[in-house]
């Protein structure tokens, strides 16, 4: 059982390492593609990535009930579909600092609902000490750019949407954890549905298809990049890691997503790093260590 714990947050912890570098594979494609874009084609190759690891289609004691695929698909729409886009529309509305901080506090909402609809995940004092250390630290880490925390209604509004879904995301996953079926096989279910539910959103955001911009290197890598590792990789080990830790205790790791989005950009984009992000990592580390103790 603690060797598992042990996983569980290794797992945690490497998924959240590829996801806070993510912005530099994301900010060059921008160049060539819009946000709705990248999302179709990274859960896209996310899907077919899954196929090539367990190509074969679920055993018998893997076949799932209707009720099953109603959590599926809840999951695809929560974890895939509604919170990127709700996190991409709203970087049109708000700063991007608002958003990170916005979004860093989806563990709270976990939290909360993780205590009104799961057995065995209650909340205790040390959660909400670790929880105001670590969004402490994460203003602080904000202050080592242009961070500039102003009200943008609409857009906070939808930042705030997102990690509420995502926390949903984190319950529903907790739930499918205890079907006990392949966490690839799941993971590749929820990402169907995540595309099923995303089509209406591409007429919308008028996506175009033009696959010619895959003949750059540098497009094809970075999409590689999120589509097989950001996407398909580390979801299994993100939905894997709730199966074992519980939806609160994986969910706090997003703490860490400033922290790593920080250190990365020192050494692949050698930008400077302020004294203050130093005070707001250790902060943030902080918070972590007491919320997971």
């Amino acid at each position: 059982m603690k060797n598992e714990t042990v996983l569980g947050h290794i797992l945690t912890l490497l998924t959240i390492i590829i996801w806070g570098t993510t912005f530099v594979s994301t900010k060059v494609l921008l160049r060539d593609f819009t946000p709705i874009e990248i999302l179709f084609f990274r859960f896209t190759l996310g899907y077919l990535s899954l196929w090539l690891i367990r190509p074969r289609l679920p055993s018998a004691g893997e076949r799932t009930t209707r009720r099953q695929e109603v959590f599926f698909a809840a999951a695809g729409l929560c974890g895939v579909t509604l919170y990127f886009l709700l996190e991409n529309i709203a970087l049109t509305y708000t700063f991007a600092s608002n958003v990170g901080v916005i979004i860093s506090v989806a563990p709270f909402f976990t939290a909360l609902l993780a205590a009104w609809l799961l057995d065995g995940e209650p909340l205790r004092k040390r959660f909400f000490v670790g929880f105001g250390a670590a969004l402490t630290g994460i203003i602080l880490i904000g202050l080592n750019g242009n961070f500039v925390l102003q009200l943008h209604p609409a857009g906070d509004i939808l930042a705030t949407l997102a990690a509420v879904v995502w926390a949903c995301y984190s319950i529903l996953m907790k739930k499918i954890g205890a079907f006990r079926i392949n966490m690839v096989v799941c993971t590749r279910k929820v990402f169907f549905y995540g595309l099923l539910f995303m089509l209406p959103a591409l007429f919308i955001f008028d996506c175009r298809l033009g696959l010619e911009r895959f003949a750059s290197p540098v497009n094809t890598l970075n999409m590689l990049y999120l589509g097989v590792g950001a996407s398909a990789i580390c979801f299994v080990t993100w939905n894997w890691a709730v199966r074992i830790l519980g939806a609160v205790k994986t969910t706090v790791y997003i703490y860490l997503v400033p922290v790593v989005t920080v250190v990365s950009s020192v050494i692949i984009l050698h930008e400077t790093i302020t004294p203050l992000a130093v005070v707001g990592t250790a902060l943030t580390l902080a918070g972590l260590v007491v919320s997971q103790k």
